[in-house]
């Protein structure tokens, strides 16, 4: 299977024409080869043959998160001997999912993630140090890699943590670009500026940003991504992506979204009676993906409320263009008449000098409603700081949540536990 690197930058109506094609294959090859949809074709009493273009998406029922974790193996369209590759899905929202892979599939995600790195400035002659994990079935890993070695540029394999292996990689080898996750960035600095080391003088020009939001739903730089660039003159492109759907996106220079990968997946947004929502408008990302044949799926509902933006970029790309995740549809907390998500928490905790680290702990009271408590690493462990970070909480939610300090190996303790392959900043204990 062939892909083409300018996808993107064809017209609307080419576009178009190109996704109805490819979501007429997709519909054909369920129907013929997946144990689940095949079953949800004949239950709907659906005729696949009906389905000629994208708008004739909402006539197919939707797939929950719940179908692929009760009913993983039913996904598989290939005999096993095809498999290539099996990854899994974090478990954030529940146990984790296996997404198998086929030679075809790999090659997909390698042109996905080819297309990411051109779209963020990537160039052959960018050498990309990788401050994540590259094992532990985690797809991500694998796709970066393998995206690079597509693009010609040159990669240090360091995985995550351990700012001074990071430091001293970054002075010997010299990368011009890092990939790593934002919170982790910031330790990356506080390391620098704890042992004189002049971050703007490294070589590194920027960072892909994974796994946390660096920006507003208007595409600003939050707290996160403002103290990164507030003490490194480093250019930030913010991703989204999930190992269901394959695919990735990514910002290019205008910094205004994440790409639509039009001949890798369908994208739509839907509202709680899953109707699409307009620009600008919240609702829960669903996708088709296109082009694949181990584990495809068909209007998939990943949980993550966006907004988007559908006018072309200035950049010349025509696609669809996602906010940052705004929460994920479970993780939604109604704290004593306060509806928050966890992203907007992270942020107002990021901007508190007096707090180092954190983790976010939702769980049922004894009437069924929720509670909120917070892991806090302080800067100062004393009166003072505890009054500061209780008032800054108090005046900017309105209500107090529960606050339990811990120190730096209890916290680290708390975000890796036993199997865990990223930190964990929302811990959901909810009946």
């Amino acid at each position: 299977m062939t892909y083409s690197a300018d996808a993107a930058f064809k017209s609307k109506a080419q576009i178009k024409e190109m996704q109805d094609k490819k979501l007429q294959e997709t519909v054909a090859y369920l129907n013929e080869r997946s144990p689940f949809y095949r079953e949800l074709f004949s239950q709907a009493k659906f005729n696949v043959k009906g389905i000629k273009t994208v708008e004739d998406l909402l006539g197919i029922p939707v797939t929950m998160k719940e179908d692929l974790q009760q009913r993983n193996n039913d996904f598989l369209c290939v005999p096993r001997d095809q498999v290539i590759e099996y990854s899994s899905t974090s478990g954030t929202l529940g146990s984790p999912v296996t997404v198998a892979l086929t030679e075809n599939d790999l090659n997909r995600l390698t042109h996905n993630e080819y297309c990411s790195f051109i779209s963020a400035e990537g160039s052959p002659d960018d050498v990309y140090q990788l401050m994540l994990t590259l094992d532990r079935q985690f797809m991500a890993g694998m796709a970066y890699y393998s995206g690079l070695r597509k693009l010609g540029a040159g990669i240090i394999r360091l995985g995550p943590g351990v700012p001074s292996l990071q430091w001293e990689t970054i002075q010997r080898l010299k990368p011009t670009a890092i990939v790593a996750v934002p919170s982790f960035i910031l330790k990356l600095i506080q390391f620098a500026q704890e042992h004189k080391i002049n971050i703007n003088h490294s070589s590194v020009q920027k960072a892909i940003c994974i796994g946390e939001n660096i920006r507003n739903t208007d595409f600003s730089l939050n707290t996160l991504g403002k103290r990164i660039t507030d003490a490194w003159n480093i250019k930030l492109f913010s991703t989204y992506a999930s190992t269901e759907m394959q695919t990735a996106f990514t910002e290019c220079s205008e910094c205004k979204g994440g790409h639509l990968q039009p001949e890798l997946l369908i994208v739509e947004l839907l509202d709680e009676m899953n109707k699409p929502v307009g620009p600008g408008q919240p609702g829960e990302v669903t996708i088709t993906t296109l082009g694949v044949e181990g584990m495809p799926l068909l209007r998939y509902k990943t949980g993550d409320i966006c907004v988007y933006d559908d006018k072309p970029c200035r950049c010349g790309r025509n696609t669809l263009r996602l906010s940052p995740v705004v929460g994920r549809k479970k993780q939604m907390i109604k704290f004593k008449g306060t509806t928050l998500y966890p992203p907007s928490l992270f942020d107002l905790l990021n901007e508190m000098e007096e707090v180092k680290d954190f983790v976010a702990e939702v769980y049922s009271n004894e009437i069924g409603t929720d509670e909120v408590k917070l892991h806090l690493l302080p800067e100062n462990n004393n009166e003072e700081t505890d009054r500061k970070i209780r008032s800054y909480l108090q005046a900017r939610l309105r209500v107090s949540p529960h606050i339990q300090y811990v120190n730096k190996d209890e916290m680290q303790k708390i975000q890796f536990p036993e199997g865990s392959r990223k930190a964990i900043k929302f811990i959901d204990r909810r009946n």
